[in-house]
């Protein structure tokens, strides 16, 4: 009897271990965290204590006469170097084709002209935080009966800025007069990052990622959108993932052209290893394969050869930003040299960077004109220092997974590809995964046909299941 009773008291210890453990793991599998938002204030000087003004007011792109005539001295005495023979775009941009670039910018290219195709969008700045932010706001010129719009915010990078979605906002706007469905039409939110463009630049530090999007947040919310899409490429990825963790109750979904993973586990490594041989195991596709191996040449070496701009805006961006700012032709050369290389690797080996293959010249002239005008070449670079300067993977909202329905569109020439497998570490709810047919860095600005119908069909695979409901 001694034996049983034993038996029995074992039993119901074994019991209460196991029912521990369970309602542990029960427990513990808690809510996903959310990432707490940035209450931050980025103006000079100290807080005041009055209420922010949250008065929205239209804005529109002007230059005076003074600053274009300071931009053609300064053109008209550019100093260029020589470039090595037969460099092509190895070294940077090269300077034969830099000389033809400023001949079209002094002679040819109608700012006022491109002043009017900027102001065709209404634009609108707000102070939030303590700065000014400005953002473009497209609502559809038409809707079928008993339709709205929904409302879709689109975040650049660096370097580029608001206007690289000038030829999307069309066809997501009004998409039937483009040839694609009108089963979903959006108003479009296009703002200019904090230090970007015509928004103004913080005046502390620490301005990150995090703080860009609970700025966008409290955007949003001041416009009146308790539910919107989200949408990025670049910075714009990093933004509105982080907003997606702020308010995932808020996004209903998530599109991206880039989606990078900053915190690699031992199966990541692992895959780098074996993946070109055993792409199954790791969950691989054949385009996976193609677009990351051999890993040295198309992994590591690449970063190598093409990061070097990034190791000092993550370190010393001000002293670099002074010549730039100080030079049109200075930083034409360093932002054309990104055009080229981030929208094909191979336009290196071509002595125009192959620039005018997939952009004209109006427009990469019209998107460093903005930085030219605004003078924001140095606060858009310390961005990377902010986001940086702690080392990658330390973050907080490097370590959390985005829950909102995410769709992912990977362009083949992107400098890094991330698989669908790597992804879904981060991104726990992918709904729609493409390996685009064309196209580089900037889809938006290249490829807006590509772009707009990957977001159109995305957010018809959300809506028709309902998905951001059951998140």
């Amino acid at each position: 009897d001694f034996c049983s009773s034993l038996a029995g008291i074992m039993l119901l210890e074994v019991l209460l271990v196991l029912g521990t453990v369970i309602i542990y793991f029960l427990l513990s599998k808690k809510k996903e965290e959310t990432l707490p938002f940035k209450e931050g204030w980025w103006g000079k000087g100290q807080k005041p204590d009055t209420e922010e003004d949250t008065t929205i007011w239209p804005f529109k792109v002007e230059t005076t006469e003074e600053e274009l005539s300071d931009l053609f001295r300064r053109l008209d005495q550019a100093r260029f170097t020589e470039p090595l023979e037969n460099s092509c775009f190895h070294y940077g941009i090269n300077s034969v084709y830099l000389r033809k670039v400023v001949s079209y910018w002094k002679n040819q290219f109608n700012w006022k002209k491109q002043v009017e195709v900027l102001n065709k969008y209404p634009q609108f700045k707000t102070k939030i935080q303590g700065i000014d932010i400005h953002f473009v706001h497209v609502k559809p010129p038409r809707l079928p009966e008993g339709q709205s719009a929904k409302p879709l915010l689109m975040v650049h990078g660096w370097p580029g800025s608001f206007y690289e979605f000038y030829k999307i906002i069309p066809l997501l706007t009004d998409p039937a007069s483009h040839g694609l469905s009108d089963e979903h039409i959006f108003e479009v939110i296009c703002p200019s990052i904090p230090g970007y463009g015509f928004s103004e630049a913080p005046h502390k530090k620490d301005f990150n990622s995090v703080s860009a999007a609970s700025i966008f947040y409290e955007l949003m919310l001041r416009l009146g959108f308790r539910e919107f899409y989200a949408q990025g490429g670049d910075w714009g990825w990093l933004i509105c993932t982080n907003l997606a963790q702020i308010a995932p109750s808020h996004m209903k979904g998530l599109h991206l052209n880039l989606a990078s993973v900053t915190n690699m586990g031992f199966v990541h490594l692992l895959s780098i290893l074996l993946g070109r041989y055993l792409p199954g195991l790791f969950g691989f596709q054949d385009e996976d394969v193609r677009r990351m191996f051999p890993f040295l040449k198309k992994g590591l070496y690449r970063i190598l050869l093409e990061s070097g701009y990034a190791h000092i805006q993550a370190t010393k961006p001000d002293t670099v930003g002074c010549g730039l700012n100080d030079s049109p032709v200075g930083l034409a050369a360093y932002i054309l040299e990104k055009f080229s290389t981030w929208t094909d690797l191979e336009f290196r080996n071509l002595e125009d960077g192959g620039l005018e293959r997939k952009f004209n010249l109006d427009d990469l002239l019209t998107n460093i004109m903005i930085y030219w005008v605004s003078g924001c070449i140095v606060s858009s670079m310390r961005f990377y220092k902010e986001n940086m300067q702690k080392g990658i993977g330390t973050q907080k909202h490097e370590k959390l997974t985005v829950q909102v329905p995410t769709g992912i569109a990977s362009f083949p020439n992107e400098v890094m590809h991330t698989p669908q497998a790597w992804a879904r570490k981060k991104y726990t709810n992918i709904v729609s995964f493409h390996f685009m047919p064309r196209g580089g860095h900037f889809a938006a600005l290249e490829e807006p046909e590509l772009l707009a119908e990957d977001i159109l069909q995305f957010v018809g695979k959300v809506e028709k299941e309902q998905l951001w409901r059951k998140k």
